[in-house]
């Protein structure tokens, strides 16, 4: 019982640790793409200290990994774009129905946000393990194995992170470049023990 209790209180502190770090940061008056690749980007704050995917989603539950996204809101919220000479732009590309598609519009427009501000502020939130369907179970074959393209894009519609001050567009109707798909015919049927 006081292991279980000294690991807690050594976690509370790494963690308080790690917001400390974020928190010299932005009192350095960053732009949001410089605090997010520093503290919650790969080679980050944050991933450099809990290197598991378990440690990770332990934090993401915290106080402190709330604080941090906060931080994150209001240097968007300074800055919309950063310059591009900070950060090379990269746009990766993503199917969905027609439906989703007025949906996310419908709620950009409430919101009085663009579509790219919106899906980047979705995207910047923690998606628990089982809200991401299994592909293995879907009985498709899992094109995530396959490796992305030279450009770094997916196959689909086009969604800019606007980092390079508005150059590139949003352009997320599933309709505006189809995409043909391979269809797989099952092989013949082979019993598995031959007749004759």
């Amino acid at each position: 019982m006081k292991e279980t209790s000294a690991m807690l209180t050594q976690d509370k502190e790494k963690y308080r640790e790690v917001l400390q770090v974020a928190e010299k940061l932005n009192r350095q008056n960053p732009d949001w793409v410089t605090f997010f690749r520093e503290v919650l980007g790969i080679e980050g704050v944050v991933r450099t200290a809990f290197p598991t995917h378990d440690a990770l989603a332990e934090f993401e539950q915290s106080e402190e990994f709330d604080a941090i996204q906060q931080i994150l809101v209001k240097l968007r919220e300074k800055r919309a774009s950063a310059d591009a000479d900070n950060e090379p732009t990269r746009v990766i590309t993503v199917r969905l129905p027609k439906s989703m598609h007025e949906y996310l519009r419908t709620e950009a427009h409430d919101l009085r946000t663009s579509m790219n501000k919106l899906c980047i502020s979705k995207l910047l939130q923690v998606i628990c393990e089982d809200k991401i369907p299994n592909e293995r179970s879907s009985g498709t074959p899992s094109r995530a194995a396959s490796p992305p393209s030279s450009n770094g894009s997916l196959s689909g519609e086009s969604v800019s992170n606007g980092l390079a001050g508005g150059q590139t567009t949003t352009d997320m109707s599933p309709f505006t470049q189809p995409i043909p798909q391979q269809k797989q015919t099952p092989p013949p049927y082979k019993p598995a023990n031959p007749r004759f």
